[in-house]
């Protein structure tokens, strides 16, 4: 069993609350989420400290991508891109903490693209049916070649990072964010949940809890906010 929470954007309070709920409720789950930790929400500091001291696992998003690629790779689209998508936010939460930006792109970039765990295959923004006609009849038996394609093109508008095209059924459940709604969004025919419930725009996050590709439950909580709105950037012990 599994409970995987959507793009968490900085807000820090707020996913606090959700990781206590569901902990409260599947103590035996382990608990993934699927990237954009950071950007948009006042505490991406705060939220990518408190990922790594309760041991979430998560694939970086576009977002991640975006703020590491601004410090290693200037010149590279991600970088480039990250000029225009809300960084602001990140910057200011790094004010006081500069020594944090490099320690939090490594634990950024140790984060591996898609997991394919059991229970589900768990990635940013999906695998595009774009990408069938690559893959082999067989491929829902063995899924190694959808991980390679993964690696290797991550970087366009199909891959991981950016892909908004209908999503390829796997053979199990593809659980992703990037694309929000009011409500989470089970796509039946992809055998595909969009779990990004934007958490930024003061509507709530969520977090999936799934076992053997049945979604159990989906619990939430409204967005803290603290997370979003007014208010000076004030420095928070990450409990």
């Amino acid at each position: 069993m599994v409970g995987v929470i959507g793009d968490i954007h900085g807000c820090f309070h707020t996913l606090h609350d959700l990781y206590h709920k569901v902990e409260d409720k599947y103590p035996e789950a382990e608990i993934f989420a699927v990237g954009d930790l950071v950007d948009r929400g006042k505490f991406s500091l705060e939220t990518i400290e408190y990922v790594k001291r309760k041991k979430i696992k998560f694939t970086p998003g576009n977002h991640d991508y975006m703020f590491a690629h601004f410090f290693e790779h200037p010149g590279s689209v991600f970088a480039r891109t990250w000029i225009h998508n809300d960084h602001g936010p990140t910057l200011a939460a790094y004010e006081f903490e500069p020594e944090k930006v490099w320690e939090h792109i490594e634990f950024i970039n140790s984060q591996p693209l898609f997991i394919n765990h059991e229970d589900c295959f768990i990635s940013h923004a999906g695998f595009s049916s774009f990408y069938k006609r690559n893959l082999p009849s067989g491929y829902k038996n063995n899924l190694d070649e959808v991980g390679k394609i993964i690696n290797e093109e991550y970087y366009n508008e199909h891959g991981v990072m950016w892909n908004r095209d209908k999503l390829l059924n796997l053979g199990k459940l593809q659980v992703v964010g990037h694309t929000h709604d009011v409500e989470t969004r089970f796509d039946k025919r992809s055998n595909a949940l969009y779990i990004d419930t934007g958490a930024f725009r003061g509507n709530k996050l969520s977090c999936a809890i799934i076992e053997k590709s049945s979604i159990i439950e989906i619990i939430s909580v409204e967005t803290d906010h603290r997370d979003i709105f007014g208010g000076f950037l004030k420095k928070v012990v990450v409990k």
